[in-house]
């Protein structure tokens, strides 16, 4: 296992954020002709999902919404005030992966102010039209990821503190946070929460001190640590985990200067152990990573090189890169900058947020989980600090 002194993970850490905002050099895949940035007339009977980001403005935060078609072209729904304010910056100032989060039944979207301290919830439309449904406190300061399980949703703060929000029967958060816990300093560079499928266990990336936490939520919400565990890699950063509660994560730095990816499978005491250790993806900033619904591949964007790569997980965890090059996708141009990703409910589809051309990249999703490049959406702000994504 690859060890890092308290001094070197934060250079490391501070070269990999630093190069998720680089322009690659990967050559463009030739596409379709770009899709029109205007709603279709008849985008409420024929769209079949969703693409929703936030703009994580300062003088207020806004989610654009996108219905989607059957064929993946996307067609603009409308802009949402959240009734929160973001931070601004330009490419990925949150520095996490999860700010905006569907709810497993698909009619609410959960959203960071990162700038208020606080969630916002909407109710979604056929339509993909929003309503703000009400904001709450996240907790802790400037909220920049989120899980949603059961009936709570779990807020990550950049102060390193983890908060629960009980949801009633309608989906919106019941008043103040039931629990908080604390995981360290700011400085361990908190990134990314996400639960297990039963909601009983939680995971937070922390990139700075190359570390996974492990948490218990009890059926009240309260939360208490289990174990922080080495990362097997340098900046751990995005992640999903999988129905069997493997954990599969992204590495900034995993084999530095390029990115890789590493699995864990998780015991019944909450410790996690090591599957694949750092399977490298040959491109750079490796740092935000999503799974196809079957869980059989999992994707990693590499904002630093225009493309993403493709990993097979066995059924074991065990991890296999889909090609050697690990470009299974490549962005339409090289300075595209993909960021936050999400996968559509019928699994055929991968749409990613790319901060460089200020556009949706979408992908194809073959069934041995190879991506042909689509056309992309624009319509929003180059590296204007837009945050999070997510689709169904």
């Amino acid at each position: 296992m690859m060890k890092w002194t308290m001094s070197g993970a934060a250079m490391i850490a501070a070269l990999a954020i630093s190069a998720c905002s680089d322009q690659g050099t990967t050559q463009p895949r030739s596409a379709q002709p770009p899709v029109s940035f205007d709603r279709h007339d008849d985008a409420s009977t024929d769209g079949v999902g969703a693409v929703f980001t936030s703009s994580n403005a300062v003088g207020g935060n806004v989610v654009f919404a996108f219905t989607r078609r059957g064929d993946g072209v996307l067609s603009k729904t409308g802009e949402f005030p959240t009734g929160g304010n973001g931070v601004g910056g330009d490419v990925d100032p949150l520095q996490s992966q999860n700010s905006v989060v569907l709810a497993d039944d698909r009619q609410h979207l959960y959203v960071v102010n990162a700038g208020s301290n606080t969630v916002s919830t909407f109710s979604i439309a056929p339509n993909a039209t929003l309503q703000l449904l009400g904001t709450t406190s996240s907790g802790g300061v400037r909220p920049i990821s989120l899980a949603v399980s059961n009936h709570d949703v779990f807020v990550l703060n950049a102060d390193n503190s983890v908060a629960t929000l009980a949801l009633d029967d309608a989906g919106v958060p019941v008043g103040a946070p039931v629990a908080r816990v604390s995981l360290g300093d700011a400085s361990d560079g908190p990134s990314t929460i996400a639960a297990t499928r039963d909601g009983d266990f939680l995971f937070v990336t922390q990139r700075s001190a190359n570390a996974i936490d492990v948490l218990r939520a009890d059926a009240r919400g309260a939360l208490s640590l289990v174990e922080r565990r080495p990362s097997s890699g340098g900046v751990p950063f995005g992640f999903a985990v999988t129905k069997r509660a493997q954990v599969i994560v992204s590495e900034a730095a995993g084999d530095a200067p390029n990115g890789a990816a590493s699995s864990y499978d998780l015991a019944r005491d909450g410790s996690l152990t090591s599957i694949t250790s750092s399977l490298s993806t040959h491109q750079a900033a490796s740092c935000w990573l999503v799974l196809s619904n079957n869980d059989r591949f999992a994707f990693v964007a590499n904002a630093g090189s225009g493309s993403i790569s493709g990993y097979a997980v066995a059924s074991n965890g065990t991890l296999t890169a889909l090609d050697p090059s690990g470009r299974t996708g490549i962005t339409t141009t090289p300075d595209a900058t993909p960021l936050d990703m999400s996968v559509t409910r019928d699994g055929k589809f991968l749409y990613a947020l790319q901060t460089g051309t200020g556009t949706i990249g979408s992908f194809a999703i073959a069934a041995d989980g190879r991506l042909t490049t689509l056309a992309d959406t624009p319509g929003l702000a180059a590296a204007a600090g837009f945050q999070g994504l997510a689709a169904y």
